[in-house]
């Protein structure tokens, strides 16, 4: 049995496989909120100790009881061969301090709570990208077919979630080996007079103003803001549902039904720039085999990003439009990715030979 696990912001995914070599789907999967534990090794005793003693559906006829200890039971510690974890933030020498959790997470620490011979942590977007390897067809929608070289090269993959993750594939020969990278935090940079002023507005909140503090959750947020602070034509019923409900999902919902301008320009800004960025991130990794836009958001805005205004700021790169319009588009549509890929690692870490 191997252990994966994709550790975000937001949300835990932690899923069991009894992977050999080819895809398989997990024996067990669940999601934690992130933020009401202290650490992963907590997550972690809960998933592993902690389990349904039937896995009988409910029914009406199906008396209730009176309190859930009496649906779980411990069990004896379970045996796991290899674990991985792909987290959301640096890791260096197998450890990482969290970018949006105060966490501290150690492999040689899980290793030895969990007695887990193997334990490897990748940044989150490292994992993501060993799982496009694996994808479907069904799992993936083109934005732009392109025209890959027939010689391999370079993939890229973008992911705007809690934060904005990035990572570069490149071609060894024999497979595509991702490559770690934080370059959502790098600065961020307009390219028209509106996102000009923009940078203006979150310069006077921020020291230093990334692309994560607009491609994310929050970044969509930020974009609402400049504009209703600038342009003042935030709706009264839309100000009322965004505090009371996720500002992030009430936007993209109020904007993909056409229901609020404010929430339309928000959402066209949005996809500029991270089309834009997309584009930088192509270009500096030569992607010419193609681009990936992994993350939460771009499933949820998929009818956006299919609009073309996506598509017209990637390849807005002057002399390289061409170079640009060449190259595959497409967006990840399976949830589960980054803990897939985690996965395929676990497996290769338990198939290893023993030295």
């Amino acid at each position: 049995m191997i252990l994966a696990g994709d550790i975000g912001g937001t949300k835990t995914n932690l899923a069991l496989y009894d992977w050999n070599i080819e895809r398989t789907d997990p024996v067990r999967l669940e999601s934690f909120p992130s933020k009401d534990f202290d650490s992963l090794e907590e997550i972690l005793e809960e998933f592993l100790n902690i389990r349904p003693t039937s896995s009988a559906p409910d029914t009406e006829d199906t008396p209730k009881s009176e309190s859930t200890e009496d649906e779980i039971t411990p069990t004896e510690p379970m045996k796991i061969q290899a674990a991985c974890f792909g987290i959301a933030g640096p890791v260096i020498e197998n450890r990482s301090h969290t970018t949006n959790l105060p966490w501290t997470v150690d492999g040689a620490s899980i290793s030895k709570q969990f007695s887990i011979p193997l334990v490897r942590l990748l940044n989150d977007l490292e994992a993501t990208a060993y799982g496009i390897l694996l994808l479907r067809p069904d799992e993936i929608e083109v934005l732009n077919k392109g025209v890959p070289p027939a010689k391999r090269q370079a993939l890229a993959l973008i992911a705007a979630g809690t934060g904005l993750g990035q990572s570069i594939l490149f071609w060894d020969g024999s497979s595509y080996r991702p490559m770690p990278s934080e370059g959502g935090h790098a600065d961020f940079a307009p390219t028209n007079d509106n996102e000009i002023e923009l940078l203006r507005y979150l310069r006077s909140q921020y020291l230093h103003v990334s692309y994560e503090r607009l491609l994310s959750g929050p970044g969509l947020h930020a974009i609402y803001e400049y504009l209703r602070d600038t342009r003042k034509n935030e709706p009264t019923w839309l100000a009322e549902k965004i505090k009371a409900g996720n500002p992030a999902a009430e936007i993209a919902e109020a904007g993909l039904k056409g229901q609020a301008d404010i929430a339309k320009q928000a959402l066209d800004i949005f996809a500029s720039i991270y089309g834009a960025e997309a584009g930088n991130l192509a270009l500096k990794a030569l992607s010419l085999d193609g681009v990936y836009i992994g993350g939460g958001i771009a499933p949820k805005l998929i009818t956006k990003l299919r609009d073309g205004t996506f598509m017209k700021a990637f390849t807005n790169k002057g002399r390289y439009k061409r170079l640009m319009t060449n190259m595959p588009v497409n967006v990840v549509m399976n949830p589960h990715t980054a803990l897939l890929g985690a996965a395929s690692v676990a497996a290769a870490l338990s198939h290893a030979p023993v030295h």
